[in-house]
């Protein structure tokens, strides 16, 4: 079975180059009206130019797609909200939004300066939220839409002079699970993409060259456009990279009840049990944990 856009309109957020760019052009082969948005800075966020986002415009229109560009900051409240203005003001409405837009400014904390720390959670984090927020009424109002953060095996799991990067990475994660939850009654589905791609925010990373050539950008769409389209899921995590794909879940253990005069004694005297994680399972809400906790014997 094809799977199709027709008829649905997309946001890429980063879509002037690598991942931002396959997943537009793919939209667009599938039938989408797609808003090309891209700021045209370097990897480290400065400067600017929308040559980048008007190429990749031209090259849908030329395979005979639609597409506009925007050369907003998603960082940029009132920018992130053109975003979203100007897919409605071209297209009539809003469908899908992926949120691939980012930057880097990686040192050891040690070294790092806070505005760097802080221009990286900006761009990933804010930049996410703002742009998700322009979406979310209108998506919330018609009964259906389809949104995509750009998480990291970075903020999932940690990566040596990535500090900024993966706190604003796994701060994603945390938005995308309370949204799970408050756009379920309006059928709209917020999901995550963990990329491991070959592209310029990765080309400096000493990643081999050979496996370089692997991580084509293109292979991490197939995930992507199955995390926005009709029966896609919500609140999913999909690692992506070199035709690699899993699921990724935030699991806790059995643990263990102690009584309510538990000391450190005690506690350090459980630890094998507290931290085995031979029944660890995944929750749908931080509920659930709760209701364990009073429920466990």
């Amino acid at each position: 079975m094809t799977i199709s856009f027709k008829g649905k309109v997309a946001i890429v957020t980063g879509a002037g180059q690598g991942l931002g760019r396959c997943h537009a052009l793919e939209l667009a082969r599938r039938g989408a009206k797609v808003v090309i948005n891209d700021l045209g800075g370097s990897v480290d966020g400065t400067g600017g130019s929308s040559a980048a986002a008007m190429k990749v415009v031209e090259e849908i229109k030329a395979a005979g797609g639609e597409a506009i560009a925007n050369g907003a900051s998603v960082s940029d409240k009132a920018g992130a909200q053109s975003i979203v203005d100007d897919a409605v003001k071209a297209f009539g409405r809003l469908d899908i939004l992926i949120n691939n837009a980012g930057i880097l400014r990686d040192k050891s904390f040690k070294k790092m300066e806070l505005s760097d720390f802080e221009l990286v959670n900006n761009v990933h984090l804010l930049g996410s939220a703002y742009v998700t927020k322009a979406a979310w009424p209108i998506m919330n109002d018609q009964g259906y839409g389809r949104i995509v953060m750009t998480t990291s095996s970075s903020g999932l799991y940690g990566n040596f002079g990535q500090s900024n990067y993966g706190a604003a990475k796994l701060g994603l994660i945390g938005l995308m699970n309370t949204l799970k939850l408050e756009g379920q009654k309006s059928n709209v589905h917020v999901n995550a993409i963990a990329p491991v791609a070959g592209t310029r925010m990765t080309e400096n990373l000493g990643i081999p060259p050979e496996a370089f050539a692997q991580l084509k950008p293109e292979l991490v769409t197939p995930a992507v456009l199955y995390l926005c389209h009709d029966d896609a899921p919500t609140g999913t995590i999909i690692e992506a990279g070199a035709g690699y794909y899993s699921k990724v879940q935030i699991v806790e253990g059995k643990g263990v009840k102690l009584s309510q005069n538990a000391t450190l004694e005690d506690f350090a005297a459980n630890w094998d049990k507290i931290s085995d994680m031979s029944d660890a399972k995944p929750f749908s809400n931080g509920a659930e944990v709760t209701f364990k906790i009073f429920t466990m014997q």
